[in-house]
């Protein structure tokens, strides 16, 4: 039997074979290929990176991804860096109330929920429930999730949990806030030995060699968070960039976020 990770690939080599066939996009002239300049937190990252060159044989645009904090994003945009659309969360939605992005820009992608993660062949312990996830946490000998300082909505999560389950004081010690989750994902953490468990959205855990998913956040402990996509109204290359969000919202792209671990489409 394949490995998971070889499976997950072969999986995802024949998602983009099928895209191939798929999109249905007119190649353009060379004069009117564009560079489609995306603003990204970690989430999307991974799904990004596997479809992106899908997408720029079949468009003939090309897709730079520059990855940030949601937190960064949101300043980057304000202090007006120019880029065409921006791929976060509620950061999209701020983006729009302050009139960076028009309301018929916004587009939901994909909605993904935070995930446990432990070091690939280890021990998986029980958090099936919230007792089980309770006691789990506290036998850990070190737990990694994003810092909340930088945005990021697992860590601002994770942290909403623990006071739930009135073990915020016991975790403090073991605990490593992630500074810099944007371009080191916390499973990274878990898969090198450096922290037992991992907290993060579940699509940054099982893009990470050597880490595992040991499970959603269990019942109502879960949140699901949208990750969202808005064309700035400054971006120099609109319509390729609605191309762009045209092909993350088909039938073909949904298989690719899906084996992501995140689920399309959402409210």
């Amino acid at each position: 039997m394949k490995p998971p990770r070889c499976r997950r690939l072969l999986y995802l080599s024949r998602i983009l074979v099928t895209i191939g066939f798929a999109i249905g996009l007119p190649a353009p002239t060379r004069s009117d290929a564009a560079e489609i300049k995306v603003l990204t937190s970690r989430a999307m990252n991974h799904v990004l990176t596997e479809l992106a060159g899908a997408f720029q044989r079949t468009s003939g645009h090309k897709i730079t991804l520059i990855l940030a904090p949601p937190s960064e994003i949101m300043k980057r945009v304000v202090d007006g860096e120019i880029v065409d659309v921006v791929m976060s969360g509620v950061t999209v939605d701020n983006l729009v109330k302050q009139g960076k992005i028009a309301p018929g820009d916004r587009v939901v992608l994909a909605q993904v929920g935070i995930g446990v993660a432990v070091r690939a062949g280890a021990p998986k312990p029980d958090i099936s429930s919230p007792e089980a996830l309770k006691r789990t946490l506290l036998a850990a000998k070190s737990i990694v999730y994003t810092d909340p300082a930088i945005g990021g909505a697992s860590g601002i999560h994770f942290e909403k949990v623990l006071d739930r389950l009135g073990i915020a004081k016991e975790i403090k010690a073991q605990s490593i806030k992630n500074p810099l989750a944007a371009t080191k994902p916390s499973a990274e953490f878990v898969a090198r030995g450096e922290a037992e468990l991992g907290v993060q959205l579940i699509s940054e855990i099982v893009s990470v060699p050597g880490a595992e998913l040991l499970g959603p956040l269990p019942g109502d402990l879960q949140a699901m968070t949208a990750i969202l996509a808005g064309i700035l109204k400054t971006a120099p290359q609109p319509d390729a960039t609605r191309a762009l969000l045209r092909f993350l919202t088909s039938p073909a792209a949904a298989a690719a976020i899906k084996a992501a671990g995140m689920e399309p489409g959402g409210l």
